[in-house]
């Protein structure tokens, strides 16, 4: 894939996010793999990507723990 090729793909994978098409981890999972795929072609993530990659990780996390929680009591 070439930089336009991800370019693209990243664009629909935020419009699916932004419009709620499908699970919102289903589509955090495939950014991730295609930014990891950005970082194995030796491709720089831009820094909002990473950023927004950051916080719904970190949000992500946060909502598991949650799940954890209540499950517990």
């Amino acid at each position: 894939m070439d930089k336009q090729d991800f370019e693209v793909l990243i664009s629909e994978l935020l419009q699916q996010f932004n419009s709620a098409e499908q699970e919102p981890h289903e589509i955090f999972e495939r950014l991730r793999q295609t930014l990891d795929q950005m970082r194995a072609f030796g491709m720089p993530v831009p820094d909002d990507l990473l950023q927004l990659e950051r916080k719904l990780s970190d949000e992500f996390a946060h909502d598991a723990h949650d799940a954890e929680d209540v499950k517990k009591t």
